[in-house]
């Protein structure tokens, strides 16, 4: 591990005034970061520990949002009785990552900010464009079981990791960042990005910026939600595929849908033609089926992770089915 400047930080404008020089990484439950050092992928002059910051609140706004401090803890989050009652899906999702020591440890600003799982990102004998930009993917030729079959590109095929997102992604929410320039708020469909030709650029946050705050909007669709994961064991692992869904059934018809993607895509992945192949239609598994199939269709395979695609379309349909018997919120 490369040496480095640890600061504590007391407050927001002394957590911002550290990472100045660009050459630096915040600290909250240290859950990836930690790793990322030990492994030499990240290597930051000056680590900024932002851990007791006052931004551990879980806050109901007027108009029926609420806002979530960026530190905290997953554990608690997904226990916090306004978030199990509005946001099912949310609950679910953080109870589905890690385990319970690392959920207790883990952040909801830095669970937006872990980097992929991808084995040749992990392997610096390996080449990976995501790790040192311009070196080629490793994965295009490689072992891509694990990899991503929608939003990728010629320079990557690594899928993000987090279970946390993948339910923000299907609930619309909106990403509060803070730097010297002031506040701003990122809907989360923009604050991950694809690949494309820079697959080190992984989200749209600015080096100096700092993840203050999640805010939810009122969803009531949200109250029938449920998150679901498929993965290899029962515990510890990350998704082959995961589905988050929230439905609204009126008298047989989807009235409202909404479907996101983990495990499948190199984001959280939104899955907008999927939605709108649902709503207005019978609520039974064809619609659902064809709803899946239509959204996967652009899905680009290698003999791996071909399997994904049937996988994925399956897992919405067992999801939407779950829903649309009332059976969200188990």
């Amino acid at each position: 591990m490369r040496s480095f400047t640890y600061v504590s930080a007391p407050d927001v404008p002394a957590a911002l005034a550290a990472v100045a020089d660009g050459d630096a990484k915040f600290l909250g439950g240290g859950t990836n970061l930690v790793d990322l050092m030990r492994e030499g992928i990240e290597q930051p002059a000056t680590v900024v520990d932002v851990s007791r910051l006052p931004l551990t609140a879980v806050e109901e706004l007027p108009g029926g949002a609420v806002r979530i401090g960026a530190l905290v803890r997953n554990s608690r989050l997904a226990a916090h009785p306004v978030i199990r009652a509005r946001y099912p899906v949310l609950a679910h999702a953080v109870l589905h990552g890690a385990s319970a020591q690392l959920r207790n440890m883990a952040t909801v600003g830095g669970n937006l900010m872990q980097r992929t799982r991808c084995l040749y990102f992990y392997d610096d004998a390996a080449p990976c464009n995501k790790r040192t930009p311009g070196s080629g993917c490793g994965a295009l030729d490689g072992f891509a079981r694990s990899t991503a079959v929608l939003g990728v590109s010629d320079h990557c095929i690594a899928t993000h990791p987090s279970d946390m997102a993948v339910a923000l992604a299907m609930l619309d929410a909106v990403v509060e960042v803070e730097s010297t320039r002031g506040t701003r708020r990122i809907p989360i469909g923009d604050f991950h990005r694809t690949p494309g030709d820079t697959p080190h650029v992984e989200t749209a946050l600015a080096p100096d910026e700092l993840i203050t705050a999640v805010e939810l909007p009122p969803a009531p669709v949200a109250a029938n939600s449920r998150y679901r994961k498929v993965r290899d064991r029962a515990s510890y692992a990350f998704a082959l595929v995961s589905v988050a869904a929230a439905l609204r059934v009126e008298n047989g018809v989807s009235a409202e849908a909404r479907v996101a993607l983990g495990g499948v895509a190199t984001k959280p992945w939104r899955a907008a033609e999927a939605e709108r192949l649902l709503v207005g239609q019978p609520a039974t598994d064809d619609t659902f089926r064809r709803a899946a199939e239509a959204e996967l269709a652009p899905a680009i395979t290698r003999e791996a992770n071909a399997f994904k695609v049937g996988l994925a379309v399956r897992t919405i349909v067992a999801t939407l089915r779950q829903l649309a018997t009332g059976g969200g919120a188990a």
